[in-house]
């Protein structure tokens, strides 16, 4: 039985993500035919693109790199049951103060210089989420809203930087005003894993970040407090636990993830910072996470996945000549079906908490029952014997 009810819980946990994602792809092949593309080439030239060459592979594990991360802020904030929708404008902010960091200390070997830039990018996102949840845990302001406004605010201050105080020396001497800062120092960039290709040590980093939020959340004190108030927060106040200080503490680390992959994109990708360079991984970090069924290490696979769609469905619009809208469509749909799939999940699995838990009301009232008339049995019979028994 124990064995049936696991095998069912993976089903859910894994089988109805993967199918929903599936059918996804059905659907969109249905727009690819409407838009004039054999969907079975589109697909294949998609997915061999992302996976079957050297290119494409490297290409998708740069793209990973951002959402692994970005996917773990969000597991540990859904886990403390904080809607963080804002990891792109965290991931802005980080981005910034990362690369603000690596010109002004440029003189500093990279021994020492990477790591205090990987700390500005983690300090100016954790700061960053660290708004919305004081917000909420204070004056009970709703995250979702906060931290989707919040986004705009970074989008903006991107802007004003990077056409004014933070643009780069030479475009203002050259009178092209690209927005765009100056170069980073070589001391401040990450090392290249492959000859000729962008992927970089900074998914290393984000590997034994997914370890470590595994080990925060399920093996120390502080992780089982944060998923306690996630699961159930009338129980955990009633329970002594803090409940104020770990929503905050949530959306501190969540942002200080977010703002991470901004500064390694930076320091690993561009070598300087860029209007766009968040790529909108701050929204598909999220999926990666609910992919991942809000698991540390199962978004490590989900990011993966969801690096390769990205990286396939770009070159599909050069490779097919599909619109540039329909890459989009493929995207969202699967957007959806991913969201929709952990809601299902969930009203699946509470069908059959609730079935079981009528079953065994039925099995407990019919052992009631039974035990009832065992004891009126028992009693008639010791009143029979006090009837039989001499009296002194």
């Amino acid at each position: 039985m124990q064995t049936h009810k696991r095998q069912y819980q993976v089903f859910l946990n894994w089988g109805v993500p993967v199918a929903a994602v599936l059918l996804a792809l059905v659907v969109g092949a249905g727009f690819l035919s409407a838009a004039g593309a054999n969907p079975w080439v589109a697909y294949r030239s998609m997915f061999y693109e992302a996976l079957g060459t050297r290119y494409g592979l490297t290409e998708t594990l740069v793209k990973a790199t951002p959402l692994l991360l970005v996917g773990l802020g969000i597991c540990i904030a859904f886990r403390t049951g904080m809607i963080n929708i804002g990891a792109e404008g965290q991931m802005i902010v980080g981005a910034i103060s990362g690369t603000t960091c690596a010109l002004l200390f440029s003189g500093l070997p990279a021994i020492l210089l990477i790591p205090l830039t990987f700390l500005a990018g983690f300090l100016g996102g954790a700061v960053y989420g660290f708004i919305p949840g004081i917000l909420k845990s204070h004056l009970n302001v709703n995250e979702i809203l906060t931290t989707v406004m919040l986004n705009n605010v970074a989008l903006q201050l991107q802007y004003l930087l990077l056409r004014g105080p933070m643009m780069d020396p030479q475009e203002l001497a050259y009178g092209t005003g690209y927005p765009q800062s100056a170069p980073l120092v070589a001391a401040a960039r990450l090392t290249r894993l492959i000859p000729r290709a962008r992927v970089h040590s900074g998914l290393y980093v984000a590997v034994i970040l997914a370890a470590v939020v595994f080990v925060l959340l399920w093996k120390t004190t502080v992780g089982y407090r944060m998923r306690t108030v996630g699961k159930n927060y009338e129980a955990a106040v009633y329970g002594g636990i803090r409940v104020k200080r770990y929503l905050v503490l949530s959306m501190v680390l969540a942002g200080g993830m977010a703002g991470l992959a901004g500064t390694i994109e930076v320091v690993g990708v561009h070598y300087r910072l860029l209007d766009g360079v968040s790529a909108g991984y701050g929204f598909s970090g999220i999926v990666a996470a609910l992919f991942g069924q809000l698991h540390p290490l199962g978004t490590i696979p989900a990011s993966f996945f969801f690096g390769a769609l990205l990286f396939g469905a770009e070159r599909l619009q050069r490779s097919v000549g599909v619109p540039a809208a329909m890459v989009y469509v493929i995207q969202g749909l699967v957007v959806v079906s991913v969201v929709s799939s952990d809601y299902l999940s969930r009203k699946f699995l509470q069908a059959r908490v609730d079935t079981e838990a009528k079953r065994r009301r039925q099995e407990g009232d019919a052992e009631a029952d039974g035990s009832s008339v065992a004891a009126e049995r028992n009693q008639v019979g010791q009143n029979g014997a006090e009837e039989e028994r001499p009296s002194s």
